[in-house]
């Protein structure tokens, strides 16, 4: 298994959505599900939980980033996918991650299969949020750096990135366990994305090369930021940028391209198992009472016989 040192990941999670492209600011790119090469590498997984996106992975569950909904809310959220809606009737949250899974009271039409590899450095990668306008330049020093977050429009897109990196993050309360780390690279192509946090619970899609399948590698977290001209100084601001250099992360100097984070679904299998299929043990000890429960009436008929 990759993976980094800890690190803090310092973004400000808001609720405007965004996907912003390297090479266009067009409202409407890249609205619509992808094709020829990329033909069902996600869209098709993915479902309306509120302003946010969540991803079927069992015929009556789904997941998305736990951070997204207060843990207070435990059933009763609309989720809407593949032109049916859905009542969420349970919450499973991760104790070692920014996942939850919910459990919906019906059945769906289809579910994503899961990466399963520990091989995602390097791969290239298809990331689905809600989308917004790319805002005005950013400018340091005379020096372009990126794109500040437009107005949120609430429409879904999709991007293309590579994973550059597995690193074991945190913010400033809990351990957020490993993420795939996608750095914004200058020069990368026109369908290079960014995010804001408010894309949080949109899915990555890694094709895993036994099969060809387009699968679900990691739920989007968060991203770089926000920034400080000048170190502790001035408002912050949130954007999309490809050269950090001159800037400051909560008075710290940055350098190199801001980066999106998504948790990793390959290192939370485990966990992901033990929701949608019981431990065993939970099975043999229900069906072990059933049985005593059987033999006890069974012997009990038998002495009044």
């Amino acid at each position: 298994m990759q993976a980094g040192c800890a690190m803090w990941i310092l973004m400000q999670p808001v609720t405007i959505p965004a996907v912003i492209f390297m090479g266009t600011a067009d409202p409407t790119y890249h609205t619509t599900a992808p094709t020829d090469s990329l033909t069902g590498s996600g869209w098709q997984y993915e479902g309306q939980l509120g302003q946010f996106l969540g991803t079927p992975i069992a015929p009556q569950y789904f997941i998305t980033a736990k951070h997204i909904t207060s843990s207070l809310i435990t059933s009763g959220l609309a989720f809407a996918f593949d032109s049916a809606n859905y009542t969420t009737t349970a919450r499973y949250d991760s104790p070692d991650s920014d996942l939850t899974i919910w459990k919906v009271d019906g059945t769906f039409s289809q579910f994503a299969p899961l990466y399963t590899g520990n091989n995602e450095v390097g791969k290239s990668l298809v990331v689905i949020g809600r989308g917004t306008l790319r805002a005005g330049e950013v400018v340091v020093d005379g020096k372009a750096k990126g794109w500040y977050w437009g107005v949120g429009d609430g429409v879904q897109r999709w991007g293309e990135n590579t994973v550059s990196s597995i690193v074991i993050a945190s913010n400033a309360t809990v351990n957020l366990g490993e993420m795939l780390r996608a750095n914004f690279d200058y020069g990368a192509g026109t369908d290079e994305a960014q995010l804001s946090s408010g894309d949080s619970g949109g899915a990555v899609f890694i094709q895993d090369s036994s099969d060809s399948t387009w699968k679900l590698a990691g739920i989007n977290y968060g991203v770089s930021g926000p920034y400080n001209l000048e170190s502790g100084d001035g408002m912050p601001f949130n954007a999309a940028l490809y050269d950090q250099s001159g800037l400051y992360i909560n008075g710290d100097a940055v350098s190199g391209p801001g980066a999106l984070y998504a948790t990793r679904i390959s290192s939370n299998l485990d966990w992901i198992q033990s929701v949608l299929i019981p431990e065993p043990g939970a099975w043999g000890l229900a069906f072990g009472v059933a049985l005593l429960g059987f033999a006890l009436v069974r012997r009990r008929r038998g002495a009044r016989e």
